[in-house]
């Protein structure tokens, strides 16, 4: 692991974020909803190591409390999209080529079809803009992603000699899907999990750039983008803190899927070394 320059770049980007947004838990260096007004706008310095925004609030605090939120609906978004994909995936694997197959499919196919904003507007419309509403739409969008990767890889393992002998000894397709057909496909959903979740990142700062997010005062990396696009001109750092943060962290995530997938493929291992 430690040979891989990607994972371990991306470990460390994903954990100085990670770690800012645990920290904010119990300690911001200053109160996010304390407005200072006198003190709008300002520069990096001592006492605001990022500056201030347009209200007067610590740049750095909000960032840490915006990763937090960032983060956490992501990581929602993602167990829903594996939690309900994965089986999907299986059972269409087990039953290939059947009606269920092709309900599971066509279904994955309906939702793709949506793109996870479209989503976000249609559940804004009748539930209202929240970040619940932001990881629902996020965690539908994974539900086809999830299934068609499970689907791809089980009908694969399908065919394999244990699984085989399994069917020979009696096993039942949940049975075998459970027992052989997972354990051996984890390795390649941890992977596009954190790919999911990298996507998860960037597509909530997104819901909030527009407003479907997270609601004030709660913070957010692409409402603080939204809010200080107007003073871009006065106070550059407005907008360029926000999205070094959402750039790194995103940066981080995909690098550290690309050496978990070199990590945990030996073919690809094979064909780099």
């Amino acid at each position: 692991m430690f040979k891989s320059r990607s994972l371990l770049l991306g470990l460390v980007l994903t954990l100085v974020f990670a770690g800012g947004a645990l920290v904010s838990l119990v300690w911001v260096p200053y109160d996010i909803l304390g407005v200072d007004i006198a003190n709008k706008m300002k520069g990096p310095s001592g006492a605001h190591p990022l500056g201030t925004d347009n209200l007067g609030r610590d740049m750095l605090s909000m960032l840490m409390v915006g990763a937090r939120t960032s983060i956490a609906v992501a990581i929602v978004a993602v167990v829903i999209g594996m939690g309900l994909g994965v089986p999907l995936g299986l059972a269409a694997a087990a039953k290939r080529g059947s009606w269920v197959d092709e309900v599971i499919m066509r279904g994955n196919d309906l939702i793709f079809a949506f793109p996870s904003l479209l989503i976000a507007i249609l559940i804004t419309a009748v539930f209202g803009a929240s970040a619940l509403n932001a990881i629902i739409a996020i965690g539908i969008f994974n539900i086809p992603v999830f299934a068609r990767v499970t689907r791809g890889a089980a009908l694969t393992l399908w065919e394999r000699e244990y699984v085989l002998a399994a069917r020979v000894a009696g096993k039942g397709a949940a049975r075998i899907s459970v027992e052989h057909i997972l354990p051996n496909v984890t390795n390649l959903l941890i992977v596009q999990g954190t790919i999911q979740f990298s996507l998860g990142i960037l597509a909530e700062a997104g819901l909030s750039y527009v407003g479907l997010g997270a609601q004030p005062p709660v913070p957010s990396w692409g409402r603080m983008l939204a809010d200080s696009q107007t003073f871009i001109t006065l106070a550059p750092h407005l907008v360029l803190f926000p999205g070094m943060a959402i750039l790194l962290t995103v940066l981080g995530l995909n690098l550290m899927g690309d050496g978990l997938r070199d990590l945990l493929d030996p073919r690809l291992r094979r064909a780099r070394g």
